[in-house]
């Protein structure tokens, strides 16, 4: 054994041990989360990592994104290169690409010639980009990115180095398959001696094996750690639309929420381990958008460095922990006005290339304030004693609920002969512009001839506030009562006038045992004109109609074309798109419970949407749920345009036509 292959030995197993024991002290961490089943319909899992880590289905949707594509692919192919460079320099004549059948060698070599080409222009755009085109969302200039980069470049410009020698030298087979080394070779290195070449062979050999080494055990300890984990977390994926949140009896022992780190589950570990850190979810994140502390970036972040320095104590049995979770100004410590400042509109969710899940870890912390600590934005004491007590936000007398129906014939719902629930919600019921609403869904089906009742008195909310603000005790003794209701009066389909409680009904109340058949009346007033149930008398002079997505309607419900096809119905032309739309729509500001809540930092989301909407000239948006309505009204008379745009409910357009 010739003294080279005796240092490079030492090297590496030194290198390949400490890069094991990183990787054992960073991912044993993550089995201290509570256990959760991420390991079922295996089949399903494998062709979700096909599709969104090999395929790279969501990066590629946005700008750069094909860059990356192209430097993640060259990272899998090189692989094969770079293993066979590391275990040739210990066995340099028994593992050598020179050993395969001489097609295969050759073809082997053009493909990592092209892709290192590939591999290096890829890492000079990103280089490029973060330099004179940085996004404002990440931290494009960090040390991190461009240690990572450099180590990248470099190990492209080491192979062509080392090959490019080795053709001068006439050692290299395939030479002529290899015209990027071949180019190298004839510029760099055809006049260079013998000696000179030897030199060189030898320096960027050594180049490219303490470059690839640094750079595997670099990873454990840097946010690129993604490159390990994110592949696996688009595995591990939920299976379904993330549109609720785990019952407590998922938790350890009885407390509330999460407190400490160890209480979420792994899932939620590794999701901080899989951040990529490229800002996507900053980027569409309303809250950090209009200058709130929230970034949903760094709420991820902060979890992977508090797991980082807390785990070692949890693992070795100190009760006593170095860095709290919530309420510290440190780096791995989330700020309480942080966790309260989230909508939950989930935008962040839709966008992240890895299936991080940031809206489920935020309220896990919320329910941990509010029920184990009954710590809490001062505004919602008074929310959650009148949702206790009488069941609405307001405290209002539950004999007042069926007051909107007072101008409208509608009958209690019965048994047997009532087919649809008109599930009113507590908006409709209560808030004097959205009774309005509520009166417009009462025609609409009156005309159509639909089979509906109320509850009257006896509906009860549906407790979505409650839960997105963590106050999960008083939700599920809500949802219990509810769910005890309908099956009693044999209740299974449903209308509801707002996205919340459809979205509460169809999705969380499956936790307790009972699937309704909800719908939104936007999807149900485009069934009946489909149908041919519903009979428009002339389309309405309404131009230039904007329609707004709600979040709880389109991102976590899927329901985008319904609308848009009931307002070209009705009025004959299609809506017009405002700048964010679709699963890209900006929220109003008023969910997850921050309907309730304060907005005293930057600008007021609400504000910011409706500048957006304004920018389109028209003289009506268009909404589908009352809270929408609510925080776009607000926002006209903030920018004194009340007067000039009027705010419509899907269902009052819709009214006015058949009228």
């Amino acid at each position: 054994m010739s003294p080279n292959i005796i240092a490079y030995a030492i090297v590496f197993i030194a290198s390949m041990a400490f890069f094991s024991w990183s990787c054992y002290r960073r991912f044993r961490l993550v089995t201290l989360g509570v256990s959760e089943n991420r390991f079922n319909k295996i089949g399903k899992r494998i062709w979700n990592m096909l599709l969104y880590a090999f395929g790279q289905r969501r990066v590629v949707s946005r700008p750069f994104g094909v860059n990356h594509f192209v430097l993640f692919w060259c990272f899998l192919i090189l692989m094969l290169a770079n293993t066979e460079f590391l275990f040739n320099g210990l066995f340099p004549d028994y593992i050598s690409l020179s050993r395969l059948p001489i097609g295969a060698n050759y073809v082997l070599s053009f493909i990592f010639d092209i892709i290192s080409l590939l591999a290096l222009l890829a890492v000079c755009v990103a280089i490029t980009r973060r330099l004179a085109f940085p996004p404002s969302y990440i931290e494009a200039r960090s040390r991190d990115a461009f240690i990572i980069l450099g180590m990248v470049g470099t190990l492209m410009i080491a192979f062509f180095g080392l090959q490019g020698s080795e053709i001068a030298q006439g050692t290299q087979e395939a030479a002529r398959y290899m015209p990027v080394s071949s180019f190298v070779s004839s510029i760099f290195m055809s006049n260079a001696s013998s000696q000179a070449l030897d030199w060189l062979s030898t320096f960027f050999w050594w180049i490219h094996a303490i470059t690839l080494l640094a750079f595997l055990n670099y990873l454990p300890y840097s946010k690129h750690m993604h490159i390990m984990t994110s592949i696996p977390n688009c595995f591990f994926k939920s299976l379904e639309k993330v549109t609720t949140q785990p019952r407590e009896e998922f938790k350890k022992g009885n407390a509330f929420g999460v407190g400490q780190v160890d209480q979420f589950t792994w899932k939620g570990l590794f999701d901080s381990y899989s951040c990529t850190e490229c800002g996507r979810c900053s980027d569409v994140c309303p809250a950090t958008s209009t200058g709130k502390l929230l970034n949903p970036r760094l709420v991820m972040h902060d979890i992977k460095t508090n797991l980082l320095k807390n785990g070692p104590l949890i693992t070795n049995n100190k009760k006593r922990k170095s860095l709290p979770l919530i309420g510290d100004d440190h780096e791995g410590s989330i700020a309480e006005e942080v966790i309260w400042s989230c909508t939950t509109c989930s935008a962040c969710m839709e966008v992240c290339p890895v299936f991080i899940e940031h809206v489920p870890r935020i309220v896990d912390l919320r329910r941990h304030l509010v029920e184990m600590k009954a710590k809490f934005p001062e505004e919602l004491l008074a929310f959650f004693e009148n949702m206790e007590q009488r069941s609405n936000p307001w405290g209002i007398a539950p004999g007042d609920r069926a007051k909107w129906a007072s101008e409208i014939d509608a009958k209690p719902f019965e048994a047997g002969e009532t087919e649809y629930l008109f599930y009113v919600g507590c908006a409709g019921a209560f808030d004097a512009r959205s009774r309005r609403v509520s009166v417009a869904i009462a025609t609409i089906l009156n005309a159509a001839g639909v089979s509906w009742g109320i509850l009257g008195k006896d509906e009860l909310c549906c407790g979505d506030s409650l839960r997105r603000l963590g106050n999960e005790f008083v939700f599920e003794n809500m949802a219990k009562e509810n769910v005890k209701m309908f099956t009693e009066k044999g209740i299974k389909k449903i209308i509801t006038e707002c996205p919340h409680c459809y979205s509460t009904l169809k999705n969380d109340y499956r936790q307790y045992g009972i699937e309704l058949e909800v719908i939104h009346h936007a999807e149900l007033i485009n069934n009946l004109f489909k149908d041919g149930k519903l009979k428009l008398n002339g389309v309405i002079d309404l131009s230039n109609v904007a329609f707004h997505d709600s979040c709880y309607l389109g991102r976590y419900n899927m329901i985008y074309e319904a609308p848009r096809q009931v307002i070209t119905s009705a009025t004959g032309q299609a809506p017009t798109e405002m700048e964010h739309h679709h699963d890209n729509s900006f929220c109003c500001g008023a969910g997850g419970g921050r309907m309730w809540m304060e907005e005293s930092t930057g600008k007021r989301i609400n504000v910011a949407r409706t500048e957006e909407a304004l920018k389109l000239n028209s003289d009506t948006i268009c909404v589908c749920c009352p809270y929408c309505m609510t925080m776009f009204e607000d926002g006209l008379k903030d920018k004194d345009a009340d007067d000039r745009v009027q705010v419509l409910d899907l269902a009052e357009i819709v009214a006015k036509a058949i009228k």
